[in-house]
């Protein structure tokens, strides 16, 4: 929820942002698609960055943090630093704080090396011991990790050396690097530290990212120092770092053309293209898949096909991008960009046709069993006015009923494990399709919002998740879009738009992973 308080730079709108993934969010002012022009020359050293990110930390613990654009990416990045990074360009990975991620059997076992002579801030090592010890915190439920299910994939680690961790894995998982940049299993903490509870680590999170925090008053402002042993000097270039939250995709424009910001993250079409018409540099991953309705088949009325492909028929995704992005918005035509070699062109994603889906409607009302649902969302901006079109669409057709329901971000996290839900927001965005695609839709998934649960698209996504040759996966993706088509558990509305823009005086911008930023790479010129 978003309410009033001071312009920035003191504070202001303070919210919490949809909890979703994404992946890649390519490099403005480097690499990637972005427009406008940043600083020319070498990276300045000095001066402090007013940043806006979309949701306040519950902690600072890395297990329970997300490394995604619209959660804690940034903040993540700069306590912990990275153990690898993915190229925006390219996606291969690269490594920082780790040497490789090595497997020679088809990855049932990996090598993970690491620079030697790595320190935390409190003098400890950063060592192959220490990443066990973090990595394994995330299969404690107890710990409360959205990445549970990934790290679940590992049967054991053991400590080879100093700088080496042997990790196998329960069944194949060649793509596993990808996982990890994807998750907060990138950012490794202090043992000592967080052996010391969470609440003493929440004021004192000892990492060895590029900073270190001065302060956290919560609702307000995170305060970050400069880390001086930084192991990849001279980075980091700013001195300081304030960061502050919004989940007000306008409040975020506007703090930025009026110069209360320096960097600001974005999930919203609209404004990512209102600053490129004004020249401010900004940055949008071309990420496959995207945002969708999620329908729950576990309950009436979604458990009856032909309710969901009534809706998908009903609902008209061009009108929503009209009212929400105002256009600007990319459609999601098919689940793959023609990019991918596993783009689709004769599978398409949208299928509205009113006649459809009235007659769907109808057919439904007759047997008695009229389509009436509740479409939960919360105050966030988007989530909010997606809600309320959908309603207002569907309010054209009879035999059927739309409430919405406005809860806190935090409930509405619940429900995604309680299934207590008829429609709510959902996503699955992705540069490689392994994980996501099998979390967002596989029946043994835990985060498989729609509940869908088929034997043939189980059985292609297994595949995918072992499958290195891209004729053969070309195939597998295949079988999991027309699956999807068939069974409609979601209705895909807009491509995801991992974003950030900066100040035209701020260079550096380079993100990973899910659209995550890389605060040692900013730097200003005053």
């Amino acid at each position: 929820m978003t309410e009033r308080s001071k312009m920035l730079r003191t504070s202001l709108f303070r919210s919490i942002a949809v909890c979703c993934t994404a992946l890649v969010l390519a490099a403005c002012a480097g690499t990637g698609a972005g427009t406008g022009t940043g600083p020319g020359g070498d990276p300045v050293p000095g001066g402090t960055a007013q940043i806006i990110q979309i949701s306040e930390p519950r902690t600072l613990d890395p297990v329970a943090m997300g490394n995604q654009w619209v959660i804690n990416a940034m903040l993540g990045n700069a306590l912990f630093g990275t153990l690898m990074v993915n190229d925006p360009d390219s996606a291969k990975i690269e490594y920082t704080m780790a040497t490789g991620f090595a497997t020679h059997d088809g990855g049932i076992t990996f090598d993970l090396t690491l620079r030697p002579d790595l320190r935390f801030t409190d003098g400890t090592a950063l060592d192959a011991a220490a990443v066990k010890f973090n990595w394994d915190r995330f299969s404690d439920p107890e710990n409360g990790s959205t990445y549970r299910e990934d790290a679940a994939v590992i049967a054991s680690t053991d400590i080879v050396n100093p700088t080496t961790l042997r990790v196998r894995m329960h069944y194949p998982a060649p793509h596993f690097a990808y996982t990890l940049v994807e998750s907060s299993m990138n950012w490794i903490a202090s043992p000592r530290a967080l052996q010391a509870g969470r609440a003493a680590f929440d004021g004192n999170p000892v990492g060895a990212g590029p900073f270190i925090l001065e302060r956290w008053a919560r609702q307000d402002v995170i305060e970050l120092v400069g880390n001086p042993d930084y192991w990849d000097a001279p980075k980091p270039y700013l001195d300081r770092i304030e960061l502050r939250t919004s989940g007000d995709s306008v409040q975020g424009y506007n703090t930025l053309i009026s110069g209360g910001s320096d960097v600001i993250i974005s999930s919203n079409w609209g404004s990512i293209e209102k600053l490129e018409n004004q020249g401010f540099p900004t940055a949008v991953a071309p990420l496959h898949g995207g945002q969708h309705l999620s329908m729950n088949m576990r309950r009436a009325p979604f458990d009856d096909i032909r309710a969901r492909r009534a809706v998908a028929a009903a609902v008209d995704v061009n009108a929503l991008n009209l009212t929400i992005y105002h256009g600007s918005g990319e459609l999601p035509t098919t689940l793959f960009r023609e990019s991918s070699p596993y783009y689709a062109p004769d599978l398409p994603m949208q299928s509205h046709d009113q006649e459809t889906a009235q007659r769907l409607f109808d057919e439904l009302a007759a047997e008695g069993k009229p389509v009436k649902f509740t479409y939960t969302t919360t105050a966030q901006t988007e989530n909010r006015l997606l809600a309320e079109s959908v309603q207002a669409q569907l309010s054209a057709f009879d035999n059927v009923d739309v409430e919405v329901e406005v809860i806190d971000i935090i409930d509405l996290v619940k429900l995604r494990y309680t299934h207590d839900f008829e429609v709510m927001t959902g996503g699955a965005f992705f540069d490689d399709p392994e994980p996501r695609l099998w979390t967002a839709f596989h029946g043994d998934s835990s985060r498989n919002t729609a509940g869908i649960d088929d034997a043939v698209l189980n059985e292609a996504l297994d595949a995918g998740r072992t499958a290195t040759d891209v004729p053969q996966r070309t195939g597998i993706y295949r079988t999991v879009q027309e699956r999807l088509i068939e069974l409609v558990p979601a209705v895909f509305y807009i491509r995801t738009v991992a974003g950030a823009a900066t100040a035209k005086n701020v260079g550096g911008l380079t993100m990973y992973g899910a659209g995550s930023v890389r605060p040692e790479e900013l730097w200003i010129v005053e």
